[in-house]
């Protein structure tokens, strides 16, 4: 009896005991949130507790950067595993899909293996009406809630910057948020995963992105926040090559300046904002993890979080990304894999994000891929003291940076260079590259830079309506 029984069992659930073996995956992209939070800094005035919840389950990257200093080349080269030299896909406007047609990005891969991959959320850099997001990568996709905007900016200042670059408390109620939205899909998909194969679930959260608005009371723990440490005459030792990528972005800064002479306060209330947002986005991030608790496999389930790049807050005199700075690439990274990382453990080794492709891959018991530009980090989740090669980040062509333990290396397009000491100079203040003494330490790291560098792939081309 009981043999005919396992027989019926396996006959109607024919998939069962496949989905079982393999790991679940749940994929968490982060928007903008830098390293001025306390899962990368104790003393930070900016908490994060649902992410140190996250690290305690796996192992937390205290050295991790992204691969571009901006969102489409970043989340590109992440979700497909080549960097932007590889594919020239430099900048936000960029047609990734058409620079790379016939690459599978992560989620095809384990679409390929059986999985039923969902998503919601940002994923993909959203730009011209959302033209980047790739349905051929999800079985069931949530896109990004409609933006809820206040009929006037809350900022108080109409002539600066765009309705995208205003900040305040907003909206008065949570569930009009893109991120709730967002995470209840996720939460359902975790209350119920598929029950014949194993599931890739993606969450992509929009905060602390601009617009920074949160809700209030994500605001009411920052009415006296520091301001980020600056040094007055930081312009002064940057090379031509610095100073020609930043003027484009030179506004933001500048702007703000000036509004401090018209509206007393307005770089602190922008950095309030900007606090409360990343308070928000780890809420809702909470809210996904406790349904992983609670879900059937959230003890076997993979978890994987990263932030596609940092944010500088008026350090080095600039606001946002788009620099090679340590402030605009240093990002929180997560990766929790049950029966291979240690809870609670802690890698200081420098890693970029070139590895997640090839990590994940390798977790989940897929074959590898050869074309990947980076190598799995799975060493390091065994032991994370492995030799490991430098961080490499890449913004616009030809200009590179390389993070070793010790130091921050830069080489722009017009081969003017940074060097930075962060055992004594964490804040990068002191550009070392004309310094003699240095230029071994230079040459060692030169030799991390690409040897190739592919052209500018097109511009995405604007729908006409």
């Amino acid at each position: 009896m009981k043999s005919l029984l396992l027989i019926t069992i396996f006959l109607i659930f024919p998939f069962l005991t496949i989905a079982e073996e393999r790991p679940y995956i749940l994929f968490i992209a982060i928007d903008d949130m830098n390293d001025w939070i306390s899962l990368l800094d104790p003393d930070s005035p900016i908490k994060t507790p649902n992410l140190e919840r996250l690290a305690q389950k796996g192992m937390l990257f205290t050295r991790a950067y992204c691969m571009s200093a901006a969102c489409n080349p970043s989340r590109a080269a992440t979700l497909t595993g080549l960097r932007p030299t590889t594919t020239g896909v430099y900048g936000n406007k960029t047609d990734w899909r058409k620079a790379m047609p016939y690459r599978d990005t992560i989620m095809q891969r384990f679409q390929k293996a059986g999985y039923l991959v969902r998503g919601a959320g940002k994923i993909f850099h959203h730009h011209l009406d959302g033209a980047f997001h790739d349905e051929a990568s999800f079985h069931d996709f949530q896109p990004m809630a409609p933006q809820n905007m206040p009929e006037k900016k809350l900022n108080s200042a109409p002539e600066y910057g765009s309705p995208n670059t205003d900040w305040g408390a907003w909206p008065a109620n949570e569930e009009d948020t893109i991120d709730f939205k967002t995470a209840d899909y996720c939460i359902e998909a975790l209350k119920n995963p598929p029950r014949d194969k194993a599931q890739f679930l993606a969450c992509g959260i929009f905060k602390p992105h601009s617009p920074f608005f949160a809700p209030e009371k994500y605001h009411q723990n920052y009415r006296e926040i520091d301001l980020p440490l600056r040094k007055p005459d930081d312009w002064a030792d940057l090379p031509k090559g610095a100073a020609n990528l930043m003027k484009r972005k030179k506004w933001f800064w500048d702007g703000m300046t000036e509004l401090d002479h018209r509206l007393p306060g307005s770089w602190h209330d922008f950095i309030k904002s900007y606090a409360a947002c990343c308070s928000f986005a780890d809420a809702q991030i909470g809210r996904v993890i406790d349904a992983l608790d609670a879900s059937p496999r959230g003890k076997e389930t993979i978890v994987v979080l990263w932030s596609d790049h940092g944010f500088h807050l008026g350090e080095k005199d600039h606001i946002e990304k788009f620099a090679l700075w340590e402030k605009a690439n240093h990002i929180p990274f997560i990766i929790a894999a049950p029966g291979i990382t240690k809870p609670g453990s802690v890698c200081h080794i420098p890693v970029d994000l070139s590895g997640v492709y090839p990590t994940l891959l390798e977790l989940g018991g897929l074959s590898e891929d050869s074309e990947c530009d980076g190598t799995s980090l799975v060493p390091l989740l065994k032991n994370p003291d492995t030799s490991f090669q430098p961080a490499l980040m890449t913004y616009g062509r030809g200009n590179h940076a390389v993070r070793s333990e010790r130091w921050r290396y830069i080489r722009y397009s017009d081969g003017t260079e940074e060097l930075y000491d962060h055992n004594s100079d964490p804040n990068e203040w002191s550009n070392l590259a004309a310094d003699p003494e240095w230029q071994t330490v230079i040459r060692d790291h030169r030799r991390w830079l690409p040897s190739k560098e592919a052209d500018p792939a097109a511009d995405l081309k604007p729908s006409r309506r």
